[in-house]
């Protein structure tokens, strides 16, 4: 079974920027839609950008022209780059496949946005 594991959050003010990774133990990216998911304390876990088999790429109305999902399918590695992040950005950021499945959930990563 291919585990997916979150990792390049962290703390960053207002404004600031940030890449996370999302690095798969197998060759899952060429095989389904991805999508990296976000949950913010006291919120449902929402998807805010997917990228598909064929490297077409979506995004959440409240990250567009801020975040930009991409992949290395030789790598089995997937990014989302957060730019101009403000305080509404803060959440738990979790990747998976779209729709999700239960047994890709990783730990996530962190993502605080503070001055």
């Amino acid at each position: 079974q291919v585990q997916l594991v979150e990792s390049g959050g962290g703390l960053v003010q207002p404004g600031g920027s940030l890449r996370l990774s999302c690095a798969a133990s197998g060759n899952i990216f060429s095989v389904y839609a991805m999508g990296w998911y976000r949950q913010a304390p006291g919120k449902q876990r929402e998807l805010v950008a997917r990228i598909t088999g064929g490297g077409t790429k979506n995004y959440q109305d409240s990250v567009r022209g801020r975040f930009t999902i991409s992949r290395d399918i030789s790598k089995n590695t997937m990014y989302l780059q957060m730019n101009s992040l403000n305080s509404e950005d803060t959440a738990v950021y979790y990747c998976n496949i779209v729709p999700p499945q239960s047994k890709y959930w990783g730990q996530g990563t962190q993502v605080t946005v503070s001055s």
